[in-house]
């Protein structure tokens, strides 16, 4: 049998996978590997994120490429996110050979309308619709300076979302995603191909916990926006102790709760520390106010926290609504809160969360299918 070799061009380093985007990187790598993908990784470099050798464990190479910053990628036509991640070495390595090449994310696609690629395999990951994404961000920031560069940037994705036509397949983390896709490039083969993620199995207490929880990269717009809602408006007059926990939260967050008994932050927690506080809650909170792609902190909260409290966005055509429990406005979320914290979690609640999760989520199945996909 042919051996089967796979380009991966990576926005950033996956490794380690501790925030979204990585982690479906990182996990798709390993499962691709265990099934005997030889992946050729590239790997754009990010400020704070180290050169690593367990990336080599999974993969046949690893290459890196310094992201390009300077004021050449800011005036660029293309996003900036796109213009930075250019590199002239990198595509002449690609073109060394006739393997198909998997572009992570719209960042990444810099060269997928190339024509010394014409006639390669090629497929978009996507990850978020980015322009929404970023106009939500510009809805969403207090910062002035940071609002006229979001909604510069949605534009400039919104135009550059064109490039798409060039790839022969798409996979989409949601269904939500996947149909606006189809629809925009009705020529082209999109299909819902779920995150891949670091649970193979559940680890859920049952019982009861005594708090809840609310947990992810704080600094993140969005993330900030959830946990001033949760402050200042969900937690304001209720006898539930919150806890938020998450990298790098920003002073204003940090002042909101000071002097609060009912609150506490734990700011950037190592990931046993925040598997550890997920397992314990009572109820795992999260809600957005952006409904695109899939959140990977939802998968890894029903594959070990307890009960799991969203809004509708939170699920944004995942296919995971039976599992958890909505509330979509300040009073229904008080009143859920209540209600979970007189209830028990069961081993009929892990019963049910398992065979969903099976189905729809599973990294050794999902692995599978992309191979058939590809290789078919």
């Amino acid at each position: 049998m042919q051996d089967k070799h796979l380009h991966i061009i990576s926005f950033d380093v996956p490794y380690p996978p501790n925030y979204g985007g990585v982690i479906d990187v990182f996990y798709k790598i390993k499962n691709l590997h265990e099934k005997g993908v030889k992946i050729h990784l590239h790997c754009i470099e990010y400020p704070g994120r180290e050169r690593t050798d367990e990336l080599n464990k999974y993969c046949e190479e690893v290459h890196y490429y310094p992201r390009k910053t300077g004021m050449k990628s800011a005036f660029s036509l293309r996003p900036y996110i796109v213009s930075s991640r250019r590199s002239t070495e990198m595509l002449e390595r690609i073109l060394e050979d006739n393997h198909p090449i998997l572009f992570e994310g719209l960042h990444s696609c810099y060269f997928l309308a190339d024509k010394r690629l014409k006639g390669r395999f090629k497929i978009y990951r996507e990850s978020n619709i980015e322009h929404q994404y970023y106009y939500n961000l510009f809805k969403v920031c207090k910062n002035l300076f940071s609002k006229i560069y979001f909604l510069g940037a949605s534009c400039k994705l919104r135009m550059y979302q064109r490039v798409l036509k060039h790839s022969n397949m798409m996979f989409c983390v949601s269904e939500k995603d996947t149909s606006y896709l189809q629809e925009h490039f009705p020529d082209n083969k999109v299909i819902h191909m779920p995150s891949f993620h670091p649970n193979n199995v559940l680890d859920v207490m049952d019982g009861r916990g005594e708090y809840a929880l609310y947990h992810g990269n704080i600094e993140v717009p969005e993330n900030t926006h959830a946990a001033v809602y949760l402050i200042n408006e969900v937690f304001d007059d209720i006898d539930i102790p919150l806890v938020i926990a998450g990298m790098n939260p920003p002073e204003r967050i940090k002042k909101m709760v000071k002097g609060n008994d009912n609150i506490s932050i734990i700011c950037n927690p190592e990931d046993e520390e925040m598997f550890d506080l997920i397992r314990k809650a009572h109820v795992n909170i999260l809600v957005t106010f952006q409904a695109t792609g899939l959140k990977l902190k939802l998968l890894n909260v029903l594959h070990q926290g307890r009960f799991c409290l969203v809004n509708d966005k939170m699920l944004n055509g995942t296919g995971l609504d039976d599992l958890c429990h909505i509330g979509n406005d300040t009073a229904s979320l008080k009143k859920r809160l209540k209600e979970l914290f007189e209830n028990d979690f069961t081993g009929d609640d892990v019963s049910r969360r398992e065979k969903v999760l099976r189905e729809l989520y599973s990294n050794k199945m999902n692995a599978e299918r992309l191979i058939e996909l590809v290789w078919e």
